[in-house]
């Protein structure tokens, strides 16, 4: 089987195409020029340069590689930035899709593709209404979680209209190694790696504390997702998530505990978002239907990370 990853070079993608491989299917990626030090840390004669946004460019690559599974992960892929660049995150995110939707349709039109879309999506909702299922209105209230709602309406209108596989697991928020510093989690864990190295004085600069989310390890969102595609139907959304929810001052008290440091804590109001839900938590029920069963817990998770910032520091 051939494979086609957009975004290889990312988090995601890097473990989706560890998987792919291990399979034993003929792994292809993309990934930006801009992407040119993750190239070089990845050497690979199946990765091309290419952005999405291009239709000619990724016209190109798919009509050679002609793959019989597609993941797309190219996007901007971070809820906080979108706020920072809306129009770059619509144009990635939505254009690119619909690049990749109209390239798949017209050269590889019995392919299966995975649409990674987001539990930003379901955005205004009350905290009763948690866990979250599937069925519950979507109302996304961030540039990114409106991207990511157009992307999954972009999935079912080719596979109601075009009868093209299209699969659309709902991303909650996927931890692990080779993160850039851009989430809360990896801004702790690298802070504290900076600090063990002396290259930081003792103080943590973090944001808002006093939210809770449902973390999953990269590692086992990926097996659900390549889970989804095997036993899932196309068409219908799946939470990937834990079904557990997670404090943001926990995992910041966990991660310094993991580092053995003694550091100060000040809350900088530059790093609090316009909005935040309070709580985010997920309803896994579709997916462990499937056979899906958790592997990694998030303490495990949160010393893999700071483990790997020591490494990158």
């Amino acid at each position: 089987m051939k494979v086609l990853i957009t975004g290889m070079t990312g988090m995601i993608g890097t473990h989706i195409a560890a998987a792919c491989k291990q399979q034993g299917h003929e792994t292809f990626g993309i990934a930006r020029n801009s992407a040119e030090s993750r190239l070089k840390a990845l050497p690979d004669p199946n990765l091309f340069r290419c952005d999405v946004t291009d239709r000619d460019q990724l016209a190109s690559v798919i009509s050679k590689i002609r793959p019989d599974l597609i993941f797309h992960f190219a996007a901007q892929a971070f809820n906080g930035i979108s706020w920072e660049c809306e129009e770059l995150t619509h144009r990635t995110n939505i254009w690119g899709t619909l690049n990749l939707l109209n390239c798949a349709k017209e050269f590889v039109p019995h392919a299966k593709i995975l649409l990674p879309c987001s539990s930003t999506e379901y955005g205004d909702f009350n905290e009763e209404d948690c866990p979250l299922k599937e069925e519950q209105p979507l109302k996304p209230i961030t540039p990114y979680g409106v991207s990511k709602r157009t992307v999954e309406a972009l999935g079912y209108q080719y596979f109601a209209n075009y009868k093209i596989k299209i699969y659309l697991p709902r991303l909650f928020i996927h931890v692990g190694t080779g993160h850039p510093p851009t989430t809360a989690i990896q801004s702790f864990a690298r802070q504290l790696a900076l600090v063990s190295r002396n290259l930081q004085e003792p103080v943590l600069r973090v944001g808002n504390l006093d939210t809770a989310r449902d973390f999953i390890d990269v590692r086992d969102g990926v097996a659900a997702m390549m889970l989804l595609l095997d036993k899932g139907q196309p068409g219908v959304p799946v939470n990937i998530c834990n079904n557990e929810l997670v404090s943001i001052q926990w995992v910041l008290d966990t991660l310094i505990k993991i580092s053995g440091l003694s550091v100060d804590v000040v809350v900088d109001p530059h790093l609090f978002r316009p909005s935040d839900e309070k709580i985010l938590l997920g309803d896994n029920s579709r997916i462990r239907q499937l056979g899906w069963k958790r592997q990694y817990s998030i303490e495990a998770t949160l010393r893999a990370i700071y483990e790997d910032w020591l490494s990158r520091i």
